[in-house]
């Protein structure tokens, strides 16, 4: 079944310590590091860029800038990276949406194999939320809703073939409803509809959605994950209130233009792994819900192809049609 394809990607890859890279390039870098964030400021790929940054910078003895570029979906920031020197100085953070909106888009202007792999950064349950002052109590009151009333809900999500609205599509139709799909700018925008109860749901990643759930303004139905979260104790896993098999992660990772040469590849992702393994950031991430992941280059791009043919396969299932 296609809902188990994307955790056994994970559980073969995800979480595994690896070798050490291969000998690095000594000439490498001569001169700052630019990192690219195809979302806007205060996102999960946003604040975990940033604090990667930080470390990666030690370990390269120079600057690692952060710069963010987003619009069009995310695609504004991709196609600047495909299209940037491959020389290893300018750089993607991004989100799993890069393998999907290949499959959603007719003309998204690259294909994931425009890009080599550096290395993942981490990888986030998403929480099931609605208005923290709304009618749904649990799970079970918003399916029953849902269930005698057809096309009159609706799900936001940060747009569509995003990671957010992939995920809510595939408990959607697992789940069996009907729901009306509102997309997004992002999903910070739909959060305060969400709060104010003019969407019913949304899909949003636990390091920005935990925070409003602890403060009352969101609650949280469930999570994706395949267990419960320790810092969310009394929220339930959809599989656990009857959504057989499902669990769903969204993920982030560091992307260099085709043609950057191995050995700076390697030194980038020798840094990277340095960041990953520092103690403080892996308390921070697991603080915010996310898990640190660790691939080699070589791995890295078989996880990013693996992703592109199951969004593929996923988006045809779902009946998402190219925009």
């Amino acid at each position: 079944m296609l809902y188990k394809s994307i955790h056994s990607v994970f559980a073969s890859f995800a979480l595994a310590g690896l070798v050490t890279p291969v000998a690095s390039a000594t000439t490498f870098p001569v001169k700052p590091v630019k990192i690219v964030v195809n979302t806007g400021p205060g996102g999960l790929v946003d604040l975990s860029t940033r604090l990667i940054a930080e470390k990666m910078s030690e370990k390269l003895g120079q600057p690692v800038i952060v710069e963010n570029r987003p619009g069009g979906a995310t695609l504004i920031g991709t196609r600047a990276i495909k299209n940037a020197p491959a020389d290893g100085y300018t750089l993607l953070s991004t989100a799993g949406t890069v393998t999907i909106l290949p499959a959603v888009k007719r003309d998204p202007g690259y294909q994931i194999n425009d890009f080599t792999g550096i290395g993942p950064i981490l990888r986030s349950p998403l929480l099931m939320v609605t208005s923290g002052s709304g009618p749904y109590k649990t799970l079970a009151d918003f399916v029953k809703r849902a269930s005698t009333n057809p096309g009159k809900m609706s799900y936001a999500s940060g747009g569509v073939g995003t990671t957010t609205q992939i995920g809510a599509a595939l408990f959607i139709k697992q789940a069996g409803l009907d729901l009306l799909h509102i997309p997004y700018n992002g999903n910070g925008p739909a959060i305060p509809d969400v709060i104010a109860g003019r969407v019913d749901t949304i899909f949003e990643a636990y390091s920005s959605g935990a925070p409003q759930v602890k403060s009352g303004t969101l609650r949280a139905l469930a999570v994706t994950s395949t267990v419960r979260l320790p810092n969310l104790p009394d929220v339930p896993t959809l599989q656990e209130r009857g959504i057989k098999d499902f669990s769903y992660y969204l993920w982030t990772g560091m992307l260099a233009p085709k043609g950057t040469p191995q050995d700076v590849v390697s030194r980038l992702s020798e840094a990277l792994h340095y960041a990953l393994d520092s103690k403080e950031l892996g308390e921070r991430f697991r603080s915010d819900g996310a898990e640190p992941m660790l691939m080699q280059p070589i791995e890295f791009n078989q996880f990013l192809q693996q992703e592109a043919s199951y969004f593929e396969k996923v988006v045809t299932e779902l009946g998402i049609e190219k925009q």
